[in-house]
């Protein structure tokens, strides 16, 4: 059964009044006019997008609320899918460039992230749920089928849905993260054996306690700036150069930016901070928690193979391919996905591909999605 209910700004501010009269009316004072006008104000805020020709509205799915940015209405459907530490705003060069294409654009920020539900729980992150997060998107705006586009974190998420759901989905293309199948191990446990007591970003994201999400949340900007740079970003030098774990967090190993790369203005990072002042980092971060469970999950696809057209992209300085060549990248995937279009490697671009070269971004995924 399809669902297609669409939470407007007047609802979400009295259903954001009447939880804060709750809260405050424990305390035994009601909240004022004020305070609902307030609340008003900041879900307008968080409801008008900030570019030309994309809209937001707020979808139920899956039992969450999702806020996704969308612009075009007729054509095949596009679904992008940020990734970590991201939001739907990752993919503000790709949403008016395929709507003006023709084609129907949806980025959401997905569970955890920007205005969609951020569930404290570990527990409601593994990679069903999120598949599932975006199949109930994909029938809440009434599409038998999508075309999955996923970056970082998206990218696993993209690979795994279609795996899950294969009819859903016509074409897949995948950015920055390759998959070649189910390893026979846990990655955590290949990652615990070989960094041991060193740090792992990873690894760093998994401890008790939420240490991670305490100190990304303390200084999202210092997280952020030192993430958001160009292979050839120049840094200041670490703050933590002791490559044991109990030396210290993620931030002072990074090295503080000398400057923001050409790609991402003040305003651009203004905005991304704000989101995950607003969100918080926990959510995010319970996506990596799940990687045992998600490796335990996955056991009944671990040898499936995708069938539709797929397509990979990367920057060729991108750390998570590792320096991996068009063919390598090419031979291994082409064992999992049997209509593999092609691998496509941007010249001296790292991880944030679709930031850092929009344009070489856009033909590609263009030149795919015509071709189909």
């Amino acid at each position: 059964m399809r669902t297609k209910a669409i939470i407007g700004k007047a609802s979400m501010a009295r259903l954001a009044f009447a939880m804060v009269f709750l809260l405050v009316g424990l305390e035994g004072q009601a909240a004022t006019p004020a305070d609902e006008k307030k609340i008003e104000g900041e879900i307008d805020m968080r409801m008008n997008s900030p570019i030309a020709g994309v809209n937001f509205r707020m979808i139920e799915t899956n039992g969450i609320s999702m806020r996704i940015a969308e612009a075009g209405s007729d054509g095949p459907l596009v679904l992008l899918v940020h990734g970590w530490p991201e939001s739907w705003y990752s993919w503000r060069h790709q949403i008016a460039a395929l709507a003006a294409a023709g084609y129907r654009v949806v980025a959401p920020d997905m569970r955890g992230y920007g205005s969609t539900t951020a569930p404290a729980s570990a527990e409601e992150y593994d990679i069903v749920t999120i598949a599932a997060d975006l199949i109930g998107l994909l029938d809440a705006l009434g599409e038998e089928k999508a075309v999955m586009v996923g970056h970082d974190w998206g990218s696993i998420v993209a690979w795994q849905t279609v795996l899950f759901h294969p009819s859903r989905f016509s074409a897949l293309v995948a950015m920055s993260v390759p998959y070649g199948g189910r390893p026979e191990r846990s990655p955590m446990v290949e990652w615990r054996e070989a960094y041991g007591d060193n740090f792992y970003y990873i690894l760093y994201h998994n401890e008790p306690g939420g240490v991670a999400e305490a100190e990304y949340d303390a200084d999202p900007r210092g997280l952020l700036s030192r993430l958001y740079l160009s292979p050839d970003s120049e840094r200041e030098p670490r703050e933590i150069t002791d490559p044991k774990a109990a030396a210290g967090g993620w931030i002072g190993r990074l090295g503080a930016a000398k400057g923001l790369p050409d790609w991402l203005t003040e305003e651009d990072l203004d905005y991304v901070v704000g989101e995950f002042k607003h969100a918080g980092f926990r959510g995010g971060i319970n996506y990596y928690r799940n990687f045992q469970r998600n490796w335990e999950l996955t056991e009944s696809i671990g040898r499936d193979i995708i069938k539709i057209p797929t397509l990979f992209l990367a920057g060729s300085e991108d750390m998570v391919i590792g320096h991996a060549t068009q063919e390598r990248l090419e031979g291994a995937m082409a064992r999992i996905a049997t209509d593999l279009r092609g691998v496509v490697l941007l010249p001296e671009i790292g991880h944030w591909i679709q930031q850092e070269a929009p344009e070489a971004t856009n033909a590609a995924l263009l030149e795919f999605l015509n071709g189909l």
